[in-house]
């Protein structure tokens, strides 16, 4: 794949956000990349709090965010005061975030963490608190380099591609291109949530149209 992960050079904490968790699910293989990738790991109870009132719809999400830490594979965590300060600014400010989102970026003030979120507002919002200017997202853990030891090529495609199609996972505009490579352009095109998708998809047919009577 060309474009990298902005995770590839750094160890330090991630704390993950609930469409994370979403993600990380819908691909399948979710545990195995958080067991593979050095960071440790980060669950805010706040994320499964989330998980738990949609469980009707969720119920295999939230057993999938449980078993990461019941296998000691993410550690769950509580707002103490100071995250607890931030986190209801976030949830009250203008515009407010939800509570996994909010808990995500408090938890990442408090333990001097990174943040992973996909959400535009809830990035927007981390990246000002925060002062950061990369933030990563579900992306940066399923293309992770570490990953490349352990997963074969195909397996690596499959999992960006359930996590594309299943989960919807949202990625930024820029790697889009790539990551459309990647996984095939006939699968790409099943993947409505990728940024700019109807501009893309009349491209990657016209592309293919043009392909077949070459």
């Amino acid at each position: 794949m060309t474009c990298s992960s902005f995770l590839a050079d750094t160890a330090e904490t991630i704390i993950l956000d609930t469409s994370v968790i979403i993600n990380l699910h819908a691909c399948g293989l979710g545990e195995r990349i958080l067991a593979t990738v050095p960071n440790p790991v980060v669950l805010p109870q706040a994320v499964i709090g989330e998980l738990e009132r949609e469980a009707k719809r969720s119920d295999a999400e939230l057993a999938f965010a449980k078993g990461l830490v019941d296998r000691q594979i993410a550690e769950l965590a509580w707002l103490d005061e100071h995250s607890f300060g931030i986190f209801e600014r976030l949830i009250s400010g203008s515009p407010s975030l939800g509570d996994g989102e909010a808990a995500t970026i408090a938890l990442a003030s408090s333990k001097n963490a990174v943040p992973v979120i996909d959400e535009r507002k809830g990035r927007n919002r981390a990246a000002a608190l925060l002062s950061m200017s990369a933030l990563p997202w579900s992306l940066d853990l399923l293309i992770h380099p570490a990953l490349q030891a352990v997963f074969t090529e195909a397996e690596r495609i499959e999992m960006l591609y359930d996590a594309l199609r299943n989960g919807r996972m949202r990625i930024d505009d820029g790697r889009c291109d790539a990551v459309a490579s990647f996984i095939g352009i006939q699968r790409a095109l099943q993947c409505s949530s990728l940024p700019n998708f109807k501009t893309r998809r009349n491209i990657w047919l016209a592309q293919q149209s043009a392909a077949m009577t070459a």
